[in-house]
């Protein structure tokens, strides 16, 4: 089995109206110098497939049908571990 992390981010250039409302509450909490926020995803999937590779194209199908929205997201798969 296998244990792949995904970050999940909009695209740059894409509005990204979370990010703007956390880094307005930062600045009104007195944190001086964020230049810029971006929100996302972190997504942890346990898959029970025979390699490595395996684990990699099949998360790559999933982000690309399911989990990030191709038009305004981009995807990063962080890490793959095998697991017992």
């Amino acid at each position: 089995m296998y244990r792949v992390t995904v970050q999940i981010l909009p695209k740059e250039g894409v509005f990204d109206p979370q990010g703007q409302t956390v880094k307005g509450a930062l600045e009104k909490l007195g944190f001086e110098g964020v230049e810029s926020v971006r929100m996302g995803k972190l997504i942890e999937l346990v898959l029970d497939v025979k390699g490595e590779q395996e684990a990699r194209v099949r998360v790559i199908s999933m982000c690309e049908k399911l989990l990030a929205n191709p038009v305004v997201e981009s995807y990063k798969i962080l890490g793959v571990e095998e697991i017992s």
